[in-house]
């Protein structure tokens, strides 16, 4: 175990103690807990009174200032203490640094460093340099701590490491980190921690963390898939699932979703498999992570040794839980997207075991690799992907946005709602205004294309804004957007931008 770091406080400890300790006390207490605001990974957001017209109007805040330092791929959350009424961003970097920012200025009220983040050179393959914290973190907001991954050099050894931050102050549980490799180890189970890479966002269940990991960029060296489960509060306490079969990463930046009851995965590629072995596939996992053989609880496409073998992973985007309308009720499916263009309609409490899709469709003609958002309309659910549609209804295919329409009934269909035009590849979100799913909206950012915001009309595609003429500097295409308190925040290489409405 590594010495921690002690946290580094650009305003000082008592006046920051002061400062929450201030606040007079809010019903509406405020917390994104994680990637894509919910444990289901819908990326929806209710932002009070944001319609259309509304968002017409949005602009970078040049009143907020969130220098930080480090490249970021994870999303920012969001956390208010209890009481309170300003509102703390934690955001985490490749520099294996953590901050809190406060929300309305983006001034500094904590930084910690955990360790020295491993560089490129120590690494067989990759493209991230250097490697710190790559999967968002997540919040339990009963405990005030944020838990996440950092790959850290270890006496120049790469190793994983799983952290748990107080909230307040940004120093380090009792207990942690904990060494995946040697916790795994104790168990008879070996983690190859150089191989392993961390993009997933973690997620919180039944009182456990659950981490997801899978390889480098060039799929190089001894790699599996694994969801590890450590004990919110006896971390020395750390269950794991992994596939059998080398590789079947859990690439995703969305990472593991859950309903509460089950966790949900899609894994990539494996390695000169013959037998289906886990990959390319979409599972259902008990909380327990024990492995079951039946077909209810996995789903596979019928060619997955050609996915397999032309690297088209069905893991390169989060499943997405969708309930449905159907007979003045809601039917549970799940939909899986790939790298190979396709969306697959699964049934959430049958997934179909090898081709057992309810419904196929090719939907985009480039690979999807970034997470997708989902709102409800009517009687349908839409799914907002970045990715350059191949069922458009107009002649402007993208590059950009695709919308999907599910529908349950008269049979579970996918077709295609609208595309919109934007240059760049992030991961979209959707806002409503109210609790009913008024007035939605998806956003999503041009990352490392025309690097601007842009807006669209949630059901009919109509662009409300691309806001920021000159783009932002600095953004990565597996960050995304977080929406809270009136304002939209997005985080890029040095710097958290928010704009306001």
């Amino acid at each position: 175990m590594i010495e921690p770091h002690r946290p580094h406080l650009r305003l000082p400890l008592l006046l920051c103690l002061l400062l929450f300790a201030s606040f007079p006390t809010r019903a509406d207490e405020a917390v994104v807990v994680g990637y894509h605001n919910t444990p289901d990974r819908s990326g929806r957001y209710v932002m009070p009174g944001l319609t259309a017209e509304r968002a017409r109007g949005i602009h970078l805040d040049a009143g907020f200032n969130g220098d930080i330092a480090g490249h970021v791929y994870a999303q920012p959350i969001y956390w208010r203490p209890a009481g309170a009424t300003k509102g703390v961003l934690i955001v985490a970097t490749e520099d294996d640094t953590v901050y809190a920012l406060d929300a309305d200025s983006g001034a500094t009220l904590w930084r910690t460093e955990l360790g020295k983040p491993v560089p490129r050179s120590s690494l067989r393959c990759g493209n991230i340099n250097p490697l710190g914290i790559t999967g968002t973190p997540a919040i339990d907001a009963r405990r005030e701590t944020a838990y996440f991954d950092a790959m850290v050099a270890v006496q120049d050894r790469p190793q994983h490491l799983i952290f748990a931050l107080a909230l307040r102050d940004g120093s380090i549980r009792q207990g942690w980190p904990l060494n995946v490799t040697d916790a795994l180890a104790r168990q008879g189970l070996r983690f190859n921690a150089r191989d392993q890479n961390e993009r997933g966002a973690v997620t919180i269940a039944g009182d456990r963390l659950f981490v997801p990991f899978g390889g480098h960029w060039g799929d190089c060296g001894d790699y599996h898939g694994w969801v590890v489960g450590v004990a919110l509060d006896h971390p020395e306490d750390i269950i794991a699932w992994t596939t059998r079969a080398q590789g079947g990463g859990i690439w995703a930046p969305g990472g593991i979703v859950t309903d509460g009851r089950s966790l949900f995965i899609a894994t990539g590629n494996t390695m000169s498999a013959k037998v289906w072995s886990d990959g390319e596939a979409a599972f259902r996992l008990g909380l327990d992570l024990k492995r079951f053989e039946r077909p209810s609880d996995y789903f596979a496409p019928s060619d997955w040794q050609a996915l397999d073998d032309a690297d088209l992973d069905l893991g390169g985007s989060n499943p997405m839980l969708l309930d449905v309308p159907s007979g003045g009720e809601t039917r549970p499916l799940l939909l899986a997207l790939g790298k190979d263009g396709k969306a697959y309609l699964l049934d959430r409490n049958n997934l179909g075991g090898i081709g057992g899709a309810l419904a196929v469709e090719t939907v985009s003609t480039e690979s999807i690799r970034t997470a997708p958002a989902a709102f409800r309309s009517g009687n349908a659910v839409m799914v907002a992907f970045q990715g350059r549609g191949a069922a458009c209804p107009s002649a402007a295919r993208g590059p950009g946005l695709t919308v999907l329409k599910i529908v349950a009934e008269p049979k579970p269909e996918i077709t295609t709602l609208w595309c919109g035009s934007l240059r760049g590849a992030g991961s979209a979100i959707a806002t409503v205004s109210d609790a009913n799913g008024a007035d939605p909206i998806v956003w999503i950012t041009g990352a490392e294309g025309d690097n601007r915001l842009h807006g669209f009309k949630g059901e009919t595609g109509e662009e409300l804004s691309a806001s920021g003429a000159a783009g932002m500097a600095g953004l990565r295409h597996f960050g995304t957007i977080l929406a809270v308190n009136n304002r939209l925040y997005v985080a890029a290489d040095g710097r958290v931008y928010a704009f306001a409405f």
